[in-house]
């Protein structure tokens, strides 16, 4: 169990949880998987938003977990109206469908805290599959900070206008990497690290925690917002600059050197961290083949996945950060980051992209062995 879920086993109060969904079974088979976390009280249901309008103001729950497709009010109008009147930790039920991935993405960016996703067949069993996740993330809902959505960004195009800068992008390749990784409210994190580069930047490669069927939904989605290319990553394709690669869900991604290039493998190896990819993968990577030519930053999410492979970057002489606490949805990765020495410093999220730019191909001048700070005060949602 998390620290959360244990800090919250010990205290007296449990997480109040709302349960929003059309459907009567998955209604009562997510209050079952729900209730069984002695962290965590099912108070109530509702089968549209017009009745979890009503319940919200008589229960006042901690955490929502809401369907996106729903009759009367789908679920994006009514987080949208929520989060400008009553901001609260939601949790989206979506289906892995295409149409789901982009109705959740659009969650994410409207506020939504993190998803899980809902079986097309044989509901029953595929909640009761998932009902540890479900739990975890609901508890790391009730902690997460709530951001409000952003103003509507600029299309790519207006944002290449802006952004002037000669590029010969497919003509070239690059000897610098920035790295990503990020877990829980990691999409709208690495959308406005994305957005903020120019188009002659380094090579991106990304880890996100994301199912295989919302990866590349997602990566066309920042395409057409950031001025460099963003793509789900493809096996054997060599890094360019000006270019974002996202790790497909489901698959390891790896970047390894040839010659004077950086190649991009895929792997269906075993989970690690519990995640297919993993940040500690990508990172550990990177460390081999580009060492203190990469750049690296752990940004927003649950957990621990990423903090071990960002140590050994910093160990290689890369330069690395993490996502600062105060914009963070979950300070769990970047938390723990930083408990280890992994992180030269915290930076606050909108300033994270010129930090990155601005340290991309200088070594980093620390010592190559670094210890965990004697006390660190860090609640970072680590996997017990």
């Amino acid at each position: 169990m998390s620290d959360v879920g244990r800090s919250m086993t010990n205290s007296i109060k449990p997480i109040r949880v709302l349960v929003v969904d059309d459907s009567a079974l998955v209604r009562q088979l997510l209050t079952a998987v729900l209730n069984e976390d002695p962290a965590i009280e099912v108070v109530g249901t509702a089968s549209d938003p017009y009745r979890a309008r009503e319940e919200i103001k008589r229960l006042r729950p901690d955490v929502l977990t809401l369907d996106v497709e729903m009759p009367r009010m789908d679920g994006l109008t009514f987080l949208r109206n929520l989060m400008r009147l009553h901001p609260m930790p939601v949790v989206m039920v979506s289906s892995l469908t295409e149409k789901g991935a982009e109705a959740t993405l659009d969650a994410l960016a409207l506020g939504a805290v993190d998803f899980v996703t809902k079986p097309q067949l044989d509901i029953q069993d595929g909640l009761t599959a998932l009902a540890e996740e479900i739990r975890a993330k609901v508890r790391a809902a009730a902690f997460a900070r709530i951001r409000p959505a952003p103003a509507r960004p600029a299309s790519r195009t207006d944002v290449r206008e802006s952004q002037r800068v000669p590029v010969r992008r497919h003509l070239r390749t690059t000897d610098r990497v920035i790295a990503l990784g990020a877990s829980t409210g990691g999409t709208e994190a690495i959308r406005e690290v994305l957005c903020a580069l120019p188009p002659d930047a380094p090579g991106v490669v990304i880890a996100q925690h994301i199912p295989a069927a919302f990866s590349g939904p997602f990566a066309r989605r920042v395409d057409k917002l950031a001025a460099i290319t963003v793509k789900e990553a493809e096996h054997g394709e060599t890094v360019l600059p000006g270019h974002a690669y996202v790790a497909p869900g489901g698959r390891h991604l790896r970047v390894m050197r040839s010659g004077g290039r950086y190649v991009l493998h895929l792997g269906d190896d075993d989970p690690v961290n519990h995640h297919r990819p993993s940040v500690d993968v990508l990172f550990a990577s990177l460390a081999d083949s580009a060492g203190p030519n990469a750049v690296a930053a752990l940004l927003t999410g649950m957990g621990a996945d990423g903090a071990r492979g960002l140590l050994a970057l910093r160990e290689a002489g890369a330069r690395t950060f993490a996502q600062d606490q105060a914009t963070s949805v979950v300070w769990g990765m970047p938390g723990e980051a930083m408990r280890l020495g992994a992180a030269e410093r915290a930076v606050p999220l909108p300033e994270l992209a010129k930090v990155l730019l601005a340290h991309v191909g200088r070594a980093a001048d620390e010592p190559k062995v670094y210890s965990a700070p004697a006390d660190t005060n860090v609640r970072t949602n680590s996997p017990a």
